[in-house]
């Protein structure tokens, strides 16, 4: 028996393939936030409001997602609905190692930040949006609990736009696995990684670019060497909407000690966590979600339509 054909496995919608085939600017964007990140209606409100950034800045946004068995790169109002509304545990949250389950299975599923960037990969997109990559989780030391982002962004070739890392992380130790995988971390108009809700985490971004232009020659560069892995672009929550380091910190410590009583394991931390904090601080974690998502779409389109220059 022949195995499945790529064309079989990815369906590309007609404007982001007729953008791909011109070589017009693409970004593209993860479903898990939809999913797994907001509650209904907010996901689909940002799911579409990110979008319109993108659009408004002259690139095509792909959201991307596994819809009964395919990896679909864009998505329509229908499909974005469907993500937002499903119920509990009928949406697969996906990553690179479970990835071709969902497809073999003919499951639905949302792509976190390492599943969207193999994705964006196979369809050639170079740039991608998101609000903040997953990392080295606090207590890894005895845990082991260690996001596939990062060994994704060591091995994938593409731009990926973020807030930094999210802030219930260990962002220390993060920073030091980027490091020994290999990934160019810059820190967009800042000289600190910026720590997801918060503007600076208090820990120096290897590499600092003020533009767009300037992070479009630094990746043609590394394709002309040849490069494999990433780019991580951390750029900072606008200040308006910043909510201070020291404040979130007491949050977040009162959401880890609660999810490890509670016993949350895997891939239930993250929603988990992100959820709780959002209760901790009457929904503002929420509305920066929203604003550093939208900041970061906005720097990714600037960034692929200097690619295609």
């Amino acid at each position: 028996m022949l195995a499945p054909t790529l064309a079989e496995l990815i369906e590309i919608a007609p404007a982001v393939a007729g953008a791909l085939a011109t070589g017009a600017p693409v970004v593209a964007l993860e479903s898990t936030i939809i999913s797994h990140g907001m509650p209904w209606p907010r996901n689909l409100e940002t799911a579409l409001a990110v979008e319109a950034e993108i659009a408004a800045a002259g690139a095509v946004p792909a959201t991307i997602a596994v819809i009964d068995g395919r990896i679909r790169v864009g998505l329509d109002e229908a499909a974005l609905t469907r993500l937002a509304r499903a119920p509990a545990g009928e949406t697969l949250k996906l990553s690179r190692a479970d990835l071709a389950h969902a497809l073999a299975a003919g499951r639905a599923g949302s792509t976190t930040v390492a599943a969207t960037m193999m994705a964006a990969r196979l369809a050639g997109i170079e740039v991608f949006a998101t609000g903040g990559i997953g990392g080295v989780h606090r207590g890894a030391e005895t845990s082991f609990d260690i996001s596939a982002d990062l060994a994704e962004l060591g091995r994938t070739a593409v731009i990926t736009v973020c807030a930094g890392a999210k802030a219930i992380l260990d962002i220390d130790k993060t920073l030091e696995v980027l490091e020994s995988a290999g990934v160019a971390v810059i820190g967009y108009r800042t000289d600190q990684f910026p720590a997801f809700w918060s503007r600076a985490s208090g820990l120096a971004c290897p590499l600092r670019l003020d533009s767009a232009a300037a992070i479009a020659a630094l990746w043609r560069v590394r394709q002309a060497l040849g490069q494999d892995g990433g780019v991580l672009i951390a750029n900072p929550v606008p200040e308006e909407a910043e909510i201070a380091a020291a404040e979130m910190a007491g949050h977040i410590a009162q959401a880890v000690a609660e999810a490890q009583a509670a016993q949350v394991r895997g891939k239930a931390v993250t929603p988990w966590l992100l959820a709780r904090i959002v209760e901790l601080t009457g929904g503002r974690s929420l509305e920066t979600n929203i604003a550093l998502i939208r900041n970061n779409a906005r720097l990714a389109a600037a960034i692929a339509v200097e690619l295609a220059r």
